[in-house]
């Protein structure tokens, strides 16, 4: 980090960094600060129909009336043309003991294969045992960035009342504990 790299705002010590697009890692790690819930999507592709997923730390509530949520996906994924053109998806929130998940769908993982499919009204294929599961239909894609913020709308969802959720800090999955 050299001095030019920090903004001092006052005598003190608030400062901060500028954003540098040729090196993302300072952005990235500050980020990453953010504890986030892990979700899996699962959707059709549109050419074949065949099982897609990927999993995503960008799953948020946006409205109740409508039940709208949103998640990103990376425009440099090569899931990314098959969720944009999805007419319908589903979104599990995983919990600590589907940690796996996270490998079997990274980019080198075996995916479906051998896995016992259900699949939703929509043909969507969803996971037994998420904490909870919204199949939405695709209401908007926007593009943000180098993402594309893919907005859905909620036509049903299931809800688990055990289990703790898997998180995500710091680059690594881990737990949440609750302090009684």
């Amino acid at each position: 980090m050299t001095e030019s790299d920090r903004i001092d705002m006052a005598p003190g010590g608030v400062g901060g960094h500028l954003p540098d697009p040729a090196e993302p890692r300072l952005l990235r790690d500050a980020l990453g600060r953010f504890a986030t819930g892990v979700a899996l999507v699962t959707a059709c592709d549109a050419d074949d129909g065949s099982p897609i997923a990927i999993v995503v730390n960008s799953f948020a509530s946006v409205s109740l009336d409508p039940p709208l949520v949103l998640w990103s996906v990376a425009c440099s994924s090569m899931r990314h043309r098959h969720f944009t053109a999805a007419p319908a998806f589903a979104i599990h929130v995983l919990t600590e003991a589907q940690r796996d998940l996270t490998a079997r769908f990274s980019r080198s993982g075996p995916g479906f294969a051998g896995l016992t499919l259900a699949r939703n009204g929509e043909g969507v294929p969803v996971l037994p045992e998420a904490l909870s599961r919204f199949d939405c239909v695709t209401e908007a894609t926007h593009a943000g960035g180098d993402h594309t913020i893919i907005l859905g709308r909620v036509t049903r969802f299931d809800l688990r009342r055990d289990g703790q959720p898997l998180c995500f800090f710091g680059g690594a999955f881990g737990g949440f504990t609750t302090r009684d």
